[in-house]
């Protein structure tokens, strides 16, 4: 059985987030809301673009695209589709599903066209009434990875016309009704207002759910508290690490409770030592921590928690509790992903603040055609270097490669996380 989902939805419009299509007074920071929905522990987030002009859609889709730069989730894209362009437009976004619009005539050609290009599980359809279904089940059947249902009252009718799972609008918070709603074997996943908003404590409701039998994507613990091994004063110390960095952020101590309620609630809790009572992570200050993972080391004794920091852990204000050096000893850092993060971040600093004669300067000075241009030579040297019995010669030209290629990249906005995430879609 596959886990039900909770979705949340984020509503564009001139490249801000507003409460929704027909309340757009008050704005919000898109990428601050979606950072905050992938921390709470909601599975997906639709980005509806609510543009009216086209200019004001390319806006929406570039706030799309930095809001999957910046989260982990997937993401689904969806409003202002016209023709096979405007699918294509979401994908390169960065999302992983785009939502058609059931009611608009042109969307079984779309589907249809999309599907053969893009794959059969990457789409959804909103339907407000069956209309959709009963003219085009078997293409519906086909393309369509899940519907999402409007108007709840049309559940029971799709249920008997299709097998396709489905996505249902909720408009209550109600514990007992939403397990008696997710039992139904089609439905994959609930949305609603209740869920959009950056302040409902998500994870509280994975678990009530899950007591109630509903198999959600929460923290279902492998080790229990008995499995791990306490220090004298009954508790197991943590060394908290940034999840995307590798940090190392601080360390703190948990006890039975402090352990218990973080797996509960998805944010870091401790057991206070000087206060001598339990201690949320940032409940006063806001620097919560969300869990990533938490994993015991090989003597059961420590547990190691990867986390999304929001601002600060340390008290004094900085990032990480680790700052005073006591020893240092120069050493060349050999990490692929910190070598290519450091050296994007480098030809990205010569790009904003220009030294004279850089050999990357002058490629930018003489822009895109000439930055293609080296990139074709550099291939093609890569190539014949691969035709010879010398392997130094091949890491050589694949380095020079690589690095022209950053320079293309950062030319074109193009970051190592864009790169990844579609690599990790393939």
């Amino acid at each position: 059985m596959e886990d039900k989902n909770l979705v949340a939805t984020i509503y564009l419009k001139d490249g801000k987030a507003v409460k929704s299509p027909t309340e757009q007074e008050t704005t919000f920071d898109p990428i601050r809301l979606a950072e905050l929905y992938d921390d709470s522990g909601v599975d997906k987030i639709i980005c509806l673009d609510l543009a009216e002009f086209e200019d004001e859609s390319e806006k929406n889709l570039t706030t799309i695209r930095n809001i999957n730069r910046s989260i982990d989730i997937k993401t689904c894209g969806g409003g202002n589709i016209k023709r096979i362009a405007d699918v294509k437009k979401f994908f390169y976004a960065g999302c992983v599903e785009v939502l058609l619009n059931g009611a608009k005539p042109e969307t079984p050609d779309i589907l249809e066209e999309a599907a053969k290009r893009f794959g059969h599980d990457k789409f959804l359809v909103s339907l407000n009434t069956v209309d959709l279904l009963f003219k085009h089940k078997d293409l519906l059947e086909e393309d369509v990875h899940e519907f999402l249902l409007m108007d709840p009252s049309i559940e029971a009718s799709v249920n008997n016309m299709s097998t396709v799972p489905y996505i249902l609008r909720q408009d209550t918070a109600d514990v007992e009704a939403l397990a008696k709603t997710l039992e139904q074997p089609n439905i994959r996943g609930i949305y609603g207002a209740f869920l959009d908003d950056p302040d409902f404590d998500v994870m509280k409701l994975k678990t009530a759910l899950s007591e109630r039998g509903i198999k959600m994507d929460n923290f279902a613990p492998q080790l229990q508290w008995a499995d791990l091994k306490k220090n004298s004063d009954g508790m197991v110390p943590v060394v908290v690490q940034d999840y995307k960095t590798l940090e190392v952020l601080m360390v703190a101590y948990m006890n039975e409770e402090a352990f218990n309620t973080t797996i509960s609630i998805g944010k870091m809790t401790y057991w206070s030592r000087s206060r001598n009572e339990l201690w949320t992570k940032g409940l006063t200050s806001g620097h919560i921590q969300y869990v990533k993972s938490l994993t015991a080391d090989c003597d059961f004794d420590t547990i190691l928690a990867k986390v999304s920091q929001v601002g600060a852990a340390c008290h004094t204000g900085n990032r990480s509790c680790f700052f005073n050096e006591i020893v240092k000893k120069e050493y060349v850092h050999k990490n692929p992903e910190s070598i290519l993060e450091t050296l994007y971040n480098n030809i990205n600093a010569q790009k904003e603040h220009p030294t004279e004669d850089s050999y990357i300067n002058v490629l930018f000075d003489k822009g895109l055609d000439r930055i293609l241009k080296k990139v074709g030579e550099e291939s093609t040297e890569l190539l014949i270097a691969a035709k010879n019995p010398d392997k130094d010669h091949v890491v050589y030209e694949e380095a020079d490669l690589l690095y022209n290629l950053m320079i293309l990249m950062v030319e074109e906005g193009v970051t190592w996380e864009d790169v990844t995430r579609e690599l990790a879609q393939r």
